[in-house]
């Protein structure tokens, strides 16, 4: 087993915890409106599908490289999946990880009002709490813990669609592929902590984005996807992106891959209320006042404390 892996782990310390998981969701939240300044200048259409998969695949690819070289700087040997079984693992990790969780996510973007995905988007802290428990028996589903879920969710309700008129319809390729989206995401987290048992964390990670922004560039560019733009002001906006998918992905690995999967993914309700806060600062988008999103995020740090309350008290 690898020595990242061992049971007792600074990892597993619940302040570690909840500083890195917050890390992780600021940068998702980042990504937000640093992705839409970077359509802006790259030049590219939020509807142009197959372009917005190529600039995905590019931005995880070099992810993807820059992980595993830094990996492998820390640990002083090269990160390879050293077995046909690892190289396996990884690619299963990158079909519904990056490939399927974003082709359904892409896919729904464009046929689903932005309030409502972020809403559908948040339910994968639910879907990554009941396929821990009931399919791969990773930890026991509790009363507290669903609990703290419909807190969290009830906060993320507020800071996306308070004050915001929402359309209800619902279609299969639109809400229904957004929320297929979210249970790859929950699928993804447990993969990578049963298959983070036997093999290195960083490079599951690393690969696994290589291996998967490599099949959604080849897949953007043969459906006529190309952007151009390239700056120095866009070149450093796509190495920030990178940066985001390197770090916050490997971190959330590495948390997952010591602790249970609740104790983490109850931090992903913060990913919103960043994005709403984030994009309010850098693209002077109207959001929630300040007192709405105060109680946000109130109402997501309670759900989170709920969840984690027996860890902390121990």
């Amino acid at each position: 087993m690898a020595e990242m892996n061992q049971k007792k782990s600074v990892f597993s310390n619940i302040f570690v915890v909840f500083l890195g998981a917050t890390l992780c969701c600021f940068l998702w939240g980042s990504a937000t409106p640093s992705i839409k300044i970077g359509y802006r200048l790259f030049s590219i259409a939020s509807d142009d599908t197959p372009t917005v998969v190529l600039f995905a695949g590019v931005r995880f690819f070099f992810a993807g490289i820059f992980t595993v070289l830094f990996g492998s700087l820390l640990q002083k040997q090269l990160l390879l999946p050293r077995s046909v079984i690892a190289f396996k693992k990884v690619v299963a990790l990158a079909m519904v990880q990056t490939i399927l969780q974003y082709f359904f996510f892409y896919g729904g973007l464009t046929r689903c009002p932005g309030v409502k995905s972020s809403v559908i988007l948040a339910t994968n802290v639910f879907a990554s709490l009941l396929i821990a428990a009931l399919l791969f028996k990773q930890e026991k589903l509790t009363v507290l813990k669903i609990f703290g879920c419909i807190v969290g969710f009830v906060g993320v309700l507020l800071v996306t669609v308070f004050g915001k008129e929402v359309d209800y319809h619902i279609s299969f390729g639109g809400e229904g592929f957004i929320f297929l989206s979210s249970v790859c995401y929950g699928l993804s987290g447990c993969l990578m902590k049963l298959f983070s048992r036997d093999e290195n964390t960083v490079m599951l990670s690393g690969y696994q984005f290589a291996f998967g922004g490599a099949v959604m560039i080849l897949t953007g560019f043969c459906l006529g996807g190309r952007f151009s733009g390239f700056t120095l002001q866009s070149a450093s906006l796509l190495l920030y992106l990178i940066f985001v998918s390197s770090v916050a992905y490997t971190l959330w690995g590495l948390l997952l891959s010591h602790n249970d999967v609740s104790r983490v993914v109850i931090f992903g309700f913060l990913n919103p209320v960043f994005g709403v806060i984030l994009s309010s600062i850098f693209l002077n988008e109207q959001s929630q006042t300040g007192l709405v999103t105060i109680i946000s995020l109130i109402l997501v740090c309670l759900g989170i404390f709920l969840v984690n309350r027996k860890s902390i008290r121990n």
